[in-house]
């Protein structure tokens, strides 16, 4: 059964190009023109991957990512942005999406980065080898159900969170710049902008398993170098 698209854009032909386009490259598609189409959508039809515009007339593309988010739905988001500008980018990011593409972009690029976000999300399961879990601090990590808990409770995660996550966690102490944990967890090489996404990212794991997110223990940057995981605690 193809992976189901939920395309959100609201000028028509864009929207029948992106359709008959992602159709052709083996992809389920359901289009919604507005943000309110577009969570009735999401609800209603399990989308496995959302690729929203961020100018919409009823509501921002900001707004559709923050409700799916806030209504607990983890499938990964693409925000499509028509202008190049750092804010838009970051925003989305900030906001739970997962990646993003700028206008003028062509099919293949899109559909490059839709097939990376669906294998982040669903394609990788945890290895035969290694432990089936890890804990450190009072979070637990099951490498088997890829489920996070802190102190009892589930801690919801993006695909993309779980998956940069689980990278760090299953190679403790090794330190990982910004452009290998671009090739390794987004699936494409790295450029100077995008870099960006990886800081925004674990800004995200922090404030979600640290005690003080500012002083991170567990989580740590290597000034010049990248990030590291440490398993004992800083």
């Amino acid at each position: 059964m193809p992976d189901t698209i939920l395309v959100v854009e609201d000028e028509a032909p864009v929207a029948r190009g992106l359709e008959y386009g992602l159709k052709a490259e083996g992809f389920a598609v359901v289009v919604a023109p507005n943000g309110k189409k577009a969570l009735e959508a999401a609800r209603s039809a399990h989308p496995r991957l959302v690729l929203l515009d961020v100018r919409l007339p009823d509501m921002s593309g900001f707004d559709v990512c923050r409700t799916m988010r806030e209504e607990g739905m983890t499938l990964p988001i693409i925000m499509v942005t028509a202008r190049d500008e750092e804010v838009d980018k970051v925003l989305g990011l900030e906001l739970g999406a997962d990646d993003y593409v700028v206008k003028p972009f062509s099919l293949r690029e899109l559909v490059s980065r839709v097939r990376a976000a669906l294998r982040r999300a669903y394609g990788e399961l945890s290895s035969a080898d290694g432990p089936a879990s890890i804990r450190f601090g009072e979070v637990v990590v099951d490498l088997q159900s890829m489920r996070v808990e802190r102190k009892g409770a589930t801690v919801p995660l993006t695909p993309t969170e779980y998956r940069l996550l689980r990278h760090l966690v299953t190679n403790p102490d090794q330190v990982f710049g910004r452009e290998s944990l671009l090739e390794t967890v987004w699936g494409y090489d790295s450029s100077v902008d995008s870099q960006r996404t990886v800081d925004v990212h674990v800004r995200h794991l922090r404030e979600k398993l640290e005690d003080d997110p500012a002083s991170p223990r567990w989580f740590i940057t290597v000034r010049g170098a990248g990030y590291r995981f440490s398993p004992k605690g800083e």
